[in-house]
């Protein structure tokens, strides 16, 4: 008897607190279809999105986390420094990396330079990052635009908006010519300013960024049963800022946070 009324309470209970789906699959459509809604409202309650002539971009972050939900994420291949005397330039390459199948899906080139309009005093290393950036909004739109499309966004990166080309340098050059920033180090004799900026310039050493083995192996570990999601979660959206030191770092925690679950877990058996 006590069974009998207590059932139907049980039953609408269990109904009002299903679970939010915490993966979807890309193949099946009425999943693809349920993380559209999602997507489109993640993106609109954490505005990532850029409206450029009255149509909404979508944002890289925005992206990320439909890639993030369908189990794939983003992984840097390369950064290729293009630059010359007259130009600061880089390529980039992004794969993305399916956790499921443990496969590569997709791929994304992109270039940024300091000639871009709103570019021209850009730093180095803010140059270099926003070719991953780009690359990486760029890798994710070759499969998931769709998915953008259907969320109500349009489906090309809001990074990508912001490239208007080249500027040409000008026909004639002015009569009085104004002393330009010094963008880059130069082969003629230096003058006084940039001997004055020297011992910065040699201080800034290029960051060396974890190799593709090493984000390959840190994903790896992160598919570990006693991995937590959020453990998962923080160190994927990291894990393209990392350096060779730091990510080797993060292999030796992951390995012997496993190796002590694993104890506890046999102990507790």
């Amino acid at each position: 008897m006590t069974e009998v009324t207590k059932t139907p309470k049980e039953a609408t209970v269990a109904k009002k607190a299903a679970p939010r789906a915490e993966s979807y699959d890309i193949a099946k459509s009425d999943e693809t279809l349920d993380l559209a809604k999602d997507l489109a409202k993640f993106i609109k309650d954490n505005k990532l999105s850029t409206q450029v002539q009255g149509k909404e971009f979508v944002n890289v972050e925005g992206w990320q986390y439909a890639g993030s939900r369908l189990g794939i994420v983003p992984i840097v291949e390369h950064v290729i420094n293009l630059s010359n005397e007259q130009e600061l330039k880089y390529q980039a390459k992004v794969t993305l990396f399916d956790l499921r199948h443990g496969t590569t899906v997709g791929a994304g080139f992109a270039i940024c330079s300091n000639k871009e309009s709103g570019k021209k005093f850009y730093q180095e290393f803010a140059i270099a990052s926003m070719a991953q950036t780009r690359a990486i909004g760029k890798a994710y739109r070759n499969i998931l635009a769709w998915i953008i499309r259907a969320a109500g966004y349009e489906p090309t990166p809001a990074e990508e908006m912001e490239y208007s080309g080249n500027v040409p340098a000008p026909a004639v050059a002015p009569a009085v010519a104004e002393p330009t920033p010094v963008m880059r180090a130069v082969t003629t004799a230096p003058t006084p300013a940039a001997l004055a900026e020297a011992p910065a310039a040699e201080a800034a050493v290029p960051v060396q960024y974890a190799t593709a083995s090493q984000k390959e192996e840190i994903i790896r570990l992160l598919n570990h049963p006693l991995i937590t999601r959020q453990e998962k979660t923080k160190m994927l959206l990291n894990i393209n800022r990392l350096d060779e030191e730091r990510a080797t770092q993060a292999i030796a925690k992951l390995r012997k946070a496993i190796e002590d679950r694993e104890g506890t877990t046999a102990v507790a058996a």
